[in-house]
């Protein structure tokens, strides 16, 4: 496996929670999978948002223990620019990209 395959492949951890999410749809009757999933799909953005906060937490932390940006940025597989957006709390939704990729190309 290449640093890059090893550096993207989820850890162990992760690996469960996509597992966990993938079996919700897959057992039980339709009914009961479409319930499931509305379930989980209901509690999504609150999820999504205590997710990003905790990762915030996290680069801010290493920051603040020294590691730089590029570093950091090397280690999560993004940009520098977007270490400091994360830190900063700010979303990189599909607005921002959108507005981005139009700068872009004009």
């Amino acid at each position: 496996m290449t640093d890059d395959a090893a550096n993207n492949a989820p850890d162990e951890e992760v690996q469960r929670v996509l597992d966990a999410i993938d079996e919700l749809g897959a057992d039980g009757s339709a009914e009961d999978r479409a319930r499931r999933l509305t379930a989980l799909l209901d509690q999504w953005p609150d999820t999504h948002a205590r997710v990003r906060a905790a990762r915030q937490r996290a680069v801010k932390e290493l920051h603040d223990g020294g590691m730089s940006y590029r570093k950091i940025a090397g280690m999560l597989g993004v940009s520098f620019g977007r270490v400091r957006q994360i830190i900063d709390g700010e979303s990189a939704g599909p607005a921002k990209r959108k507005k981005a990729e139009g700068a872009q190309d004009g």
